[in-house]
């Protein structure tokens, strides 16, 4: 097949005078071309394409592709990870990972909260904060956790958003309401273990690539799984592939997120344990990152004797079920 690759490539941004925290969501040369030639072992033909204006313009101009191979991330608004899939359905051509309305949903961290919690599946309270005078109100008990209800990376997360007292939140979440110019999500502090949760397949054929756990070692620069500690994980972070009582726990409930959120072909579950040991969903990465060297998602096909090459295929199996018209077609020509 023919597949289109749309990204957002971060160093057009940074060339453009956007920051290194502006665009951490937003991928490197090595990224696009690993999955470039990913596409190409499993016999396709990769036609890179670039972020949604580049692919407007050359869908506008007649061009078209049996397929789109899309990670853009988008730059502005809340549905901005939806954008890309939008204007795909807009001109009939299929794409691999989840639609337009999943992605919108579960960028906004406290719709996708609802939306879990509403199905039945643990999650920690949480209040919504769209103004600093919101929090007088404020009922959860202490310690609270707060971050940006919209943004990826971790960004926003930092040694303040652990807040203790009144006083520190107050503090914590008019900065960051001033920051990032969009509610602060506020919830009860998780102080168990933190695990991320590869997953592959789509509904009731989507299954556990494996379970991560997250710990920070003396190197760590800053509280919890957030901006900094991503940005330098290699030094920061132990990652350790765990299969005990409570990671099949995190594994159970993480399966059910993505599912209940309608996610697809692959992507990641964030989930954290209360001081019982009994897991909580955080949030989903229905966009996961791919880089080959640097991503929470390739680790955990890596921990499970997988090559890159062959966790892309399993997401492109998932996307040729959901349409076996273009699977009778690429493997005939195959």
């Amino acid at each position: 097949m023919r597949v289109g690759v749309t990204y957002d490539l971060r160093a057009e941004y940074l060339a453009q005078g956007f920051g290194a925290e502006e665009t951490a969501e937003f991928d490197s040369e090595i990224t696009i071309d690993a999955i470039s030639a990913a596409l190409g072992e499993l016999g396709h033909k990769p036609v890179r394409v670039g972020n949604v204006r580049r692919l407007a313009e050359r869908l506008v101009g007649g061009e078209r592709f049996d397929c789109v191979f899309n990670i853009c991330e988008g730059l502005k608004g809340v549905a901005r990870e939806a954008q890309v899939p939008a204007l795909l359905e807009a001109y009939d051509v299929p794409y691999v990972f989840s639609d337009p309305l999943t992605l919108s949903l579960c960028l906004d961290k406290a719709m996708a909260k609802r939306v879990v919690r509403d199905a039945g599946i643990r999650t920690a309270e949480f209040v919504v904060v769209e103004d600093p005078q919101d929090v007088l109100g404020l009922s959860l008990s202490f310690p609270l956790f707060a971050k940006p209800v919209a943004e990826g990376s971790g960004k926003g997360i930092a040694a303040a958003s652990l807040i203790e007292d009144r006083a520190d939140l107050e503090r914590v979440v008019s900065e960051l309401l001033q920051r990032f110019c969009q509610p602060v999500l506020v919830e009860t502090y998780l102080p168990g273990r933190e695990f991320t949760v590869g997953v592959t397949g789509t509904g009731i054929e989507a299954e556990v690539l494996g379970v991560v756990e997250v710990a920070l070692n003396e190197n760590a620069d800053a509280y919890g799984y957030g901006y900094e500690n991503k940005e330098r994980c290699d030094v920061n972070v132990v990652y350790t592939l765990v299969d005990d009582a409570e990671a099949s726990a995190a594994a159970e409930v993480a399966l059910s997120a993505w599912r209940v959120l309608r996610c697809r072909d692959g992507g990641r579950v964030d989930i954290r344990n209360d001081a019982g040991g009994r897991p909580s969903f955080m949030e989903v990465n229905p966009l996961a990152g791919l880089n080959p060297e640097h991503s929470d998602l390739v680790f955990i096909a890596g921990f499970k004797g997988m090559a890159y090459r062959d966790l892309i295929g399993r997401i492109m199996d998932s996307f040729l079920k959901r349409h076996p018209e273009l699977a009778v077609a690429a493997y005939s020509a195959g």
